[in-house]
């Protein structure tokens, strides 16, 4: 069910830092070629820090920890891709289906596969009008329960953040801010959410994740990385073009998970591009600083 790519299978065996890779950002995030681009600039940017890259998909019916390029570049082609979160994840394997997987799925293949961190741009959460629509990621509840660090630049800035927070602290999830005392907003290096938990080294990220572990204590640990200030969108700026999105999703019935790709795409059209290169700039500096946690989380036997 599970297939290594060889630089993956070879990391493992000698016990080197490996970071986890998402694909839903390939096939539902980005246009391509960007997609394949981006893709392959943020394993460049593991590898530069020292670490495997291990982007994870399901290609027939199987699970893949690592892509080669030629995987990659089709992936990133590809048409009518599923994209798999915990409840479909095994359904889509045993129909020998094509799916990307989302960051709950991707926390769960990475446990799987005995990879401790993920990079990804953005989490999940609670989607605004939740209180009607009862519209909450899976990626809450797997940070509670699966054992994986992820890091991200905060959750999504289109959902309910206030919302999205609160959850993560009734699930006992740490949401650690990196270098900040306030929360990031995904493509807005701050937020007026104050952070529950701040950390300003990756030795300091690793050394908690291990002691979970050594705790007994369930879940993972949410990263927030803010996004380079020379690379942000002001959350005054961006405001009315996410209202304007999601009035488009309401108005056409857009829900459940075609949601998100709706409200990212309609974003690039309305930012005229500017929201995906923030979003190329943040994925690529989240993935360098998993690379850090990922060689410090190397020296401690996890």
């Amino acid at each position: 069910m599970i297939h290594y790519a060889p630089d993956v299978a070879a990391a493992k065996a000698a016990g080197a830092p490996i970071v986890a890779l998402e694909s839903t950002i390939i096939t539902h995030g980005m246009p391509y070629p960007q997609n394949v681009e981006t893709a392959r600039l943020v394993e460049g940017d593991i590898r530069a820090g020292g670490a495997v890259p291990a982007t994870i998909a399901v290609i027939k019916g199987v699970l893949h920890i690592g892509l080669t390029d030629d995987m990659l570049d089709a992936l990133g082609q590809a048409q009518d891709v599923a994209k798999l979160s915990r409840a479909d994840f095994a359904a889509c394997i045993a129909r020998g289906g094509t799916g990307a997987t989302t960051v709950a799925a991707t926390m769960i293949a990475a446990r799987m596969a005995g990879i401790h961190v993920f990079a990804t741009g953005g989490i999940g959460g609670v989607h605004r009008g939740a209180e009607t629509s009862f519209d909450i990621s899976a990626d809450l509840h797997e940070l509670a329960q699966t054992p994986v660090t992820v890091v991200a630049a905060g959750a999504k800035a289109i959902l309910d953040l206030p919302k999205t927070y609160e959850v993560l602290e009734t699930l006992g999830v740490p949401v650690i801010a990196f270098g900040q005392d306030s929360l990031p907003a995904f493509w807005s290096a701050t937020s007026d959410l104050p952070a529950p938990l701040r950390m300003d080294s990756a030795a300091e990220i690793s050394r908690a994740h291990v002691l979970r572990g050594q705790m007994g204590l369930p879940g993972g640990q949410m990263i927030a990385n803010p996004i380079p200030a020379a690379d942000q969108i002001p959350a005054a700026t961006l405001a009315p073009f996410i209202n304007q999105a999601l009035a488009e999703a309401e108005a056409q019935g857009i829900a459940a998970k075609s949601v998100t790709p709706f409200l990212l795409a309609r974003l690039f059209e309305l930012t005229k591009g500017a929201s995906l290169t923030a979003n190329i700039a943040l994925v690529r500096n989240n993935a360098r600083l998993a690379a850090e946690i990922a060689c410090e989380m190397a020296k401690i036997a996890v």
